[in-house]
């Protein structure tokens, strides 16, 4: 019932029709709990008041189908406009993007040009960019593209996936960028020739990456809601006397917030990854699918109204 539930969602996220749609009417239906609004003046708001909680964020302009220059141009205008506010607003944020948005399925000269230009501004602000992972199709050209731009900027970091039989490798593959890289569980469906089927495989993965890359010496932010896998860090790092600045939690906004600020109380950098903008459908879509206890809020929440 969970794995139909969760294909289903992953399924209606994929809906440009619905996507549109969700444009239309706004941050309904329970998704503000997990997209902090839809233009940069609120996101800055909720920053402010993470960052009083002494919570770290990552902030990400939403974006999906983009498949023409102009929208991939103003995608990445939307970065910089984020990278400013957050020098502005003295914010204790990073910058998350997709590169997709940025005319990564367009063409290399538009994403690099975007890609540039948005580390550029971010060098000047003394932000750091994370570019995210996203499908498996896209998986080696995004390492490629984050290998040539680490050659340029020291700001930059990216994804890698535990649920990818690949990952292993890329871990060894980048060991000699020295890499800030976020690691995460995987949240897109993905066939059981390139990816773990099996929870326990990918969570066993999972372990075993955050293991080989902190004992490489690299920093390492450990996305993830988790509680065993949060344990298995901790008592990591004690064994092998790592420090707390060369590690850190990060955690999705609206999900598990009393865990998040536990995580600060107990010493821990945690950082949350804060959504926003328009296009907040597809990202929502795949924050059902991974949990059936978002979907029981967010209809509980519908009910309401």
């Amino acid at each position: 019932m969970e794995q139909l539930m969760r294909d289903f969602f992953l399924f209606l996220s994929k809906n440009k029709t619905l996507t549109k749609l969700a444009k239309r009417y706004g941050l309904r239906f329970g998704a503000s709990r997990f997209v902090a609004g839809e233009t940069i003046e609120r996101a800055v708001d909720v920053i402010k008041e993470l960052n009083r909680k002494g919570l770290a964020v990552t902030i990400d302009y939403l974006g999906e189908f983009v498949d023409n220059e102009q929208e991939a141009n103003e995608m990445a205008n939307h970065s910089i406009e984020a990278i400013r506010a957050i020098g502005e607003n003295k914010l204790n944020s990073q910058l998350s993007l997709k590169m997709t948005s940025m005319g990564l399925d367009i063409s290399d000269e538009l994403v690099m040009k975007n890609m540039r230009r948005i580390l550029d501004e971010a060098k000047a602000h003394g932000v750091f960019v994370t570019i995210d992972m996203e499908d498996y199709s896209r998986c080696q050209k995004t390492i490629d593209i984050f290998k040539q731009l680490k050659k340029e900027y020291d700001n930059v970091g990216t994804v890698l996936q535990a649920y990818l039989y690949r990952t292993e490798k890329d871990i060894e593959d980048l060991n000699a960028y020295h890499p800030n890289l976020r690691l995460v569980k995987g949240a897109y469906k993905e066939s059981p020739e390139v990816a773990f089927p099996d929870k326990k495989d990918v969570d066993e993965n999972f372990k075993k990456i955050i293991k080989m890359h902190l004992l490489n010496g690299n920093y390492t932010a450990v996305a993830t809601h988790d509680d065993a896998i949060i344990e298995y860090t901790k008592q990591l790092v004690k064994e092998h006397n790592i420090p707390n600045d060369q590690f850190e939690f990060q955690m999705l906004y609206g999900i598990r917030p009393e865990r998040q600020e536990q995580l600060v109380r107990e010493g821990y950098t945690m950082r949350v990854y804060v959504p926003y903008g328009t296009d907040w459908y597809g990202y929502f879509m795949r924050r059902l699918a991974e949990r059936p206890a978002n979907v029981a809020f967010v209809l509980k929440g519908i009910l309401k109204k």
